[in-house]
């Protein structure tokens, strides 16, 4: 009977920790071993899903799993970001000063891969006013994904990711394709007509209106070289036009948020073309939490116990991790690369020492499931000891650098 009742209750903590694995946890592509088909050396997708009671950590190369580039006139190359980000699983309309979507990234698809707002940074003449749409300026550089890579090598998309989903099909409601973050879902272009969740199948249609005059106010006249809608100025939201809000979003009935939820929605038109304002807009509708934004943003230090998700095998609990790892090349002759198993612990710092004792090298905040480069090509030839340290945890490794 004891036997009995521990399988009962065994599968009862399965079905609990089941129901409380939600869109934010489960709607991600995750990879461990294939490479991008363009550039076979970077790993592609989410290399780890982490989550607790109230937030998602995801370990991301910032590659996707498609083909990528040519970039016409773009000289930059793709990198691995060795990003991490953090999605909250409670979201909350922000009732204060709402917080500006920025530049850089601003949310997170579901495939690891930067979302990017509608700007190109730039402005005409450098004077401030008239703010260039990315589509338009950028936008004969995109590959066929709708993608490129900006100058550190981080690849993004500023519109609908045409590779990422069947953004073709009409018939059923858009999967979740990205996190604002903020938390809430981005969605691709098609959604219930009514937010109730009734209704036929519509393409979510903006409510943002091109402006039809020929001047501009200290900008340059409409022209062949500067049409209706190259500047972000150049459109107005008009409430009813279409059927989001000023933001792209809406709160509605989903079929991953049956009690509903605001979601923001990728806009195209009926050739399947992006639609500004693209992504979402202006500002966000809820709380934005700190280390996914800003300098730096992207790479956050996760100071809480975790469980990894896996869509097959149940997840680890972090306090039973150790640090477990792998280092190739070693002899090391340039480069050598270590690799977090998926199972090992967070926020490792690395401290490479040489023969003498004396700290040469610190890598900060490493996570699992990602790999990392340390850089010895300027090392002299000789003994090292690296040092891996996570809480209360220790690793220690011998390299040898070899010319």
């Amino acid at each position: 009977m004891k036997k009995i009742l521990l399988l009962v209750c065994s599968s009862l903590l399965t079905m609990n920790v089941t129901m409380a694995q939600g869109p934010e946890i489960t709607s991600w592509m995750q990879n461990t071993t294939t490479t991008n088909p363009s550039y076979p050396a970077l790993v592609s997708n989410c290399q780890l899903v982490q989550y607790s009671a109230t937030q998602v950590y995801v370990s991301c190369s910032c590659i996707p799993g498609y083909a990528i580039g040519p970039w016409t006139g773009n000289p930059n190359t793709p990198s691995n970001q060795n990003f991490v980000f953090k999605i909250t699983r409670a979201p909350q309309q922000n009732t204060g000063t709402a917080t500006a979507v920025g530049l850089g990234h601003i949310g997170v698809w579901t495939n690891g891969v930067s979302i990017f707002n509608v700007s190109d940074a730039m402005s005409y003449n450098n004077g401030g006013v008239w703010f260039r749409n990315a589509y338009f300026w950028e936008g004969p550089g995109f590959d066929a994904c709708l993608g490129h890579p900006q100058q550190q090598g981080e690849y993004h998309h500023h519109v609908s990711p045409t590779c990422l989903y069947n953004q073709a099909d009409s018939t059923h409601h858009s999967p979740i394709i990205g996190y604002a973050f903020d938390g809430f879902p981005v969605y691709g272009a098609y959604a219930y007509t009514n937010v109730n969740g009734t209704g036929a199948i519509k393409r979510m249609k903006s409510s943002y209106v091109v402006s039809t005059a020929t001047t501009r106010t200290n900008g340059p006249a409409v022209s062949t070289t500067y049409p209706e809608g190259c500047f972000i100025q150049d459109y107005s939201y008009v409430a009813g036009s279409g059927d989001l809000d000023d933001r792209n979003g809406r709160f509605s009935i989903t079929p991953e948020y049956p009690s509903g939820t605001y979601a923001y929605f990728v806009t195209i038109d009926d050739n399947l073309n992006p639609v500004f304002p693209y992504t979402f807009y202006g500002t966000y509708y809820g709380v934005v939490q700190t280390g996914n934004t800003g300098p730096g943003g992207g790479h956050v230090t996760i100071t809480e116990t975790t469980t990894v998700y896996s869509p097959v095998a149940a997840g680890i609990d972090e306090a039973n991790k150790d640090i477990k790892f792998q280092l190739m090349q070693n002899p090391v002759y340039d480069y050598a690369f270590i690799y977090f198993n998926p199972e090992s612990k967070n926020n490792i710092k690395g401290s490479l020492y040489d023969a003498k004792g004396q700290l040469v090298q610190t890598i900060e905040n490493m996570q699992p499931s990602i790999e990392y480069t340390l850089d010895m090509s300027n090392y002299a030839e000789g003994i090292y000891i690296l040092k891996l340290e996570s809480g209360d945890k220790r690793a220690i490794q011998k390299i040898v650098k070899a010319k």
